[in-house]
């Protein structure tokens, strides 16, 4: 299959050269790598000149095409018009040797799936059962012979009787789904979301869909938006044998008390995107599990180091709900 790599950064010139030279490592090369640059220096195009990557064209942006939305979307204008599918991977990522050879493999072997997510290995906290162990269930999460250890949030939402009753990937009525994802045993899942580190999209959805405007700026959730919309062409589906490593790098974020805020308001318009029209339970559950992450969050005060910045992402929450009340996103 044809395909084309596009990678969108932002002052992330050292975490971006990891990532490509996990790439020249590849089974299976992409057709091209487009380099969608929106940093304001000329660092990254300096580093990569320095270097020789196959297939690879670079783009420094300007403001207009600035941001993870509209870079992705200008990515996609210059894509190869023979591309069976897009892959887009985070700049702080770096992939497994048959990372694009497993994403052909389940693309082909099954013409129904338009779209494929992999698994950060880093991050996966996944544990096969032991048989002599019991598990509460209030503080462990169940699936396939395996157990995943939750965290604060998940543990007093299920004391609350406000965890989710879909398995990982898949969104709710009230929206709030797992974020556990699977475990490492080389199987194929269905779900309704994909992860903007990992995800691929045949030809047939990115010529007939964009990433959201709502979502420019620094893109919180875009991901779940275009990959719910996706859903009209086909199956979303996460392969566990897509991997990669994803590390995160805080350069390019913007400051937590934003954060906070688009938490719950772009929350709030993924959410719409799945349920237009919730029911009074939906809409509880949704306000409710909101209010008590902000709670959460402002208790870290007391837990971790930053202090300051526990409190900024609190405020934001609340102040993002509350500004909910009187201004509401407009569907687009």
């Amino acid at each position: 299959m044809i395909f084309s790599l596009v990678v969108c950064t932002y002052m992330r010139p050292e975490p971006l050269l990891e990532l490509l030279k996990s790439v020249s490592k590849q089974s299976l090369y992409p057709n091209e790598i487009l380099i969608i640059d929106g940093s304001l220096n000329d660092e990254t195009d300096i580093l990569l000149q320095k270097k020789d990557f196959a297939n690879l064209k670079y783009f420094l942006v300007s403001d207009e095409n600035r941001g993870l939305t509209r870079q992705r979307n200008f990515g996609i204008s210059k894509v190869n018009p023979n591309a069976e599918f897009i892959s887009f991977v985070d700049d702080d990522t770096v992939l497994e040797y048959d990372y694009f050879a497993k994403i052909v493999e389940t693309f082909e072997n099954d013409p129904e799936v338009t779209a494929v997510g992999g698994i950060a290995v880093n991050e996966n906290r996944w544990q096969q059962k032991q048989s002599q162990t019991i598990y509460n269930q209030k503080k462990y999460y169940s699936f396939e012979e395996h157990v995943y250890k939750e965290g604060l949030r998940n543990v007093v939402r299920n004391y609350l009787g406000l965890a989710s009753n879909l398995g990982p990937g898949k969104m709710p009525d009230f929206s709030h789904g797992r974020t556990c994802g699977f475990p490492l045993n080389d199987k194929t899942y269905e779900v309704d979301l994909l992860i903007g580190m990992s995800m691929a999209f045949r030809k047939n959805v990115y010529q007939n869909i964009q990433f959201s405007k709502f979502f420019e700026g620094y893109g919180l959730y875009e991901d779940a938006d275009y990959s719910l919309r996706a859903l009209q062409f086909g199956k979303n589906v996460i392969n566990t044998q897509v991997k990669l490593d994803h590390f995160h790098s805080p350069s390019g974020r913007p400051n937590h008390y934003k954060y906070g805020k688009m938490v719950v308001r772009n929350g709030w318009y993924v959410w719409r995107i799945k349920n237009e029209k919730p029911v009074v339970k939906d809409r509880f559950k949704w306000n409710a599990i909101v209010m008590l992450l902000a709670f959460i969050r402002f208790t870290n005060i007391l837990t971790e180091k930053n202090k300051k910045a526990a409190f900024a992402e609190s405020l934001g929450r609340i102040i993002g709900w509350w500004i909910l009340l009187f201004n509401k996103p407009k569907m687009k």
